[in-house]
């Protein structure tokens, strides 16, 4: 049975009333003053003194005191049995238990407590001081658990490229330039990208930030201009923080026009991973230096998602509590769940758990909830699938979760990704790698990119070609050195090159990072065990002195 809850607006006409069809709505103006001072103070609670000389300032004390305990009872007979889930009463304070409070609206939707018609001096002190600076209760609103899917996402759109000087050619080109970064920024898992048609609708009108921002409800956006200079083609670019406008970056792309479509495909690319690394970037910086209440619900899911790929245990262990919080907010959003639960399979197969058994039941707990908000999830999808065939050893699960993905977006870069890491566990390196390089195709933006590296080298090492896994094991490493899979690829790619002092160095370092790991347990966890591609693994990582 669903747990009944108080909404509350504060903006616009306040109203207060409990959930449900035949929720109870409370209509006395003191009545919902009181609601609004609880709710606004911190962990819900004031004194009973404060309550009284903030509502019944103009009455002596004790008729203060009798006021307030007139309006309590009034709530009480009003709210039934209620009124105890909600309020709590000792002789000097009064608390609202907030983790039962919904908050309705937002700021900025009408005055804080418009018209509700107080006129004693404390209370409206008190709402003036409240008008006048919002942001001290705006977390209340970014805390809240919100009924709909939310918006747990960055969004992000490409304006046409306007031209500036050339022939009419160029309008058409600048358009399709515009299309092109919306679809390949569309690929992400990380964005929410608003259709190019929307934008060229808009950029007929204007181009303003200002408008832009409201009207497509975007927190970045790419824009620029492109021109013909004497037969030499150039298009800029601006990527912009839609909130206040700031250029966060520019990229020229330019070229001679019998050449220009070249330049173009490598131009667009390094543009769209720009893009990536900027919103990841960003995310981390903000993350770090708020507290979780103040934090915008897209920030809790990229920088979550950010730290969950760094290379520092202490900012794995922070992903948890903002992806968490995520969850919390946007419960019905089945991608939160799902990166909740990869967060749990890493934790798991990496070694970093203290409770194996019970992480691996909550990473599975939290696929499966997100296919049941969203059973047509690729992400999820994917997801669960990795959580099978790294947790439990289920190849069969996690192959029909990976083709199922692929049926339904087969754009899914990380299906491809983790389909190539399963067909390599079962020793088909040639499916691995093409599966692997189409992964790394479709995934031009993603800021992880050090995880791609690592499962295509475990790719390359399922078809006997050592010298390149060893390549990009050492390019992952680069970016992420504690990523143990990753040093034990390395390992085995260097025992069979018959670099043996270098495998033994490495082994020392995965020995040092993870001093309780054991040939006999990776043996039996691993999901290539029993296959050549695992038997391979135990003698290259045994004979560099992993006992």
């Amino acid at each position: 049975m669903a747990i009944k809850k108080l909404n509350i607006s504060l903006f616009g006409s306040c109203v207060v009333r409990v959930d449900g069809p035949e929720g109870v709505e409370v209509n006395g103006a003191k009545h919902r003053a009181l609601f609004a001072l609880l709710a606004t103070a911190p962990l819900g609670r004031r004194t009973r003194s404060y309550l009284q000389r903030t509502l019944w300032g103009s009455s002596c004390y004790d008729g203060g005191r009798q006021n307030l305990r007139r309006a309590l009872s009034d709530l009480r007979s009003l709210l039934g049995a209620d009124f105890d889930r909600f309020i709590k009463c000792t002789n000097s304070d009064v608390e609202l238990d907030l983790s039962l409070i919904n908050f309705l609206g937002a700021p900025g939707a009408g005055a804080f407590m418009e018209g509700i018609g107080i006129r004693d001096r404390g209370f409206e002190e008190w709402v003036a001081s409240m008008r006048a600076d919002e942001s001290q209760i705006a977390a209340l609103y970014r805390t809240t658990p919100r009924t709909e899917l939310g918006r747990p996402l960055p969004r992000i759109t490409a304006l046409p490229f306007q031209r500036v000087m050339g022939g009419e050619d160029l309008n058409v080109l600048g358009d399709w330039l515009a299309e092109e970064v919306c679809r390949s920024l569309s690929r992400s898992n990380l964005l929410s990208v608003i259709s190019h048609l929307s934008s060229r609708a808009l950029a007929a009108r204007t181009t303003d930030t200002l408008d832009v921002r409201r009207e497509l409800d975007v927190d970045y956006f790419v824009t620029g201009s492109i021109r013909d200079m004497g037969g030499r083609i150039i298009v800029d670019m601006d990527f912009v923080d839609a909130r206040d406008g700031s250029i966060l970056w520019t990229r020229q792309i330019a070229g001679p026009q019998s050449n220009f479509w070249e330049q173009l495909t490598t131009g667009l690319d390094g543009v769209v991973r720009a893009i990536g690394r900027s919103i990841a970037d960003e995310a981390i910086a903000y993350v770090n230096d708020r507290p979780l209440p103040e934090l915008e619900d897209h920030h809790l899911v990229i920088g979550g998602v950010s730290l969950m790929h760094r290379p520092t245990f202490r900012d794995f262990a922070k992903s948890r509590t903002l992806l968490e919080e995520a969850v919390s907010r946007a419960p019905m959003v089945a991608e939160t769940h799902a990166w909740l639960a990869k967060w749990y399979v890493l934790s798991v197969f990496n070694g970093w758990t203290t409770d194996k058994q019970g992480d691996t039941q909550k990473a599975l707990d939290a696929s499966s909830r997100a296919l049941d908000i969203n059973p047509d999830s690729s992400f999820s999808l994917v997801i669960d699938g990795f959580a099978h065939n790294n947790l439990m050893q289920r190849m069969d699960v996690a192959s029909q979760r990976y083709d199922t993905a692929i049926d339904i977006n087969p754009n899914e870069s990380l299906s491809w990704l983790l389909r190539g890491a399963l067909l390599a566990f079962q020793d088909e390196g040639k499916d691995a790698i093409a599966a692997a390089e189409q992964a790394r195709g479709l995934s031009p933006i993603d800021p992880f990119g050090y995880y791609y590296d690592s499962l295509s080298s475990t790719a390359y090492l399922a078809a006997e070609n050592y010298e390149r896994a060893l390549e990009l094991a050492d390019k992952s490493l680069a970016f992420n050195d504690r990523h143990l899979s990753t040093l034990r690829a390395k390992i085995i790619a260097l025992h069979f090159l018959d670099r043996g002092d270098e495998a033994r160095t490495a082994a020392t370092d995965l020995m040092r990072r993870q001093p309780g790991f054991r040939l006999n347990d990776y043996a039996k966890a691993h999901p290539s065990s029993g296959r050549a591609l695992g038997q391979r693994a135990v003698t290259a990582l045994k004979a560099a002195g992993v006992p």
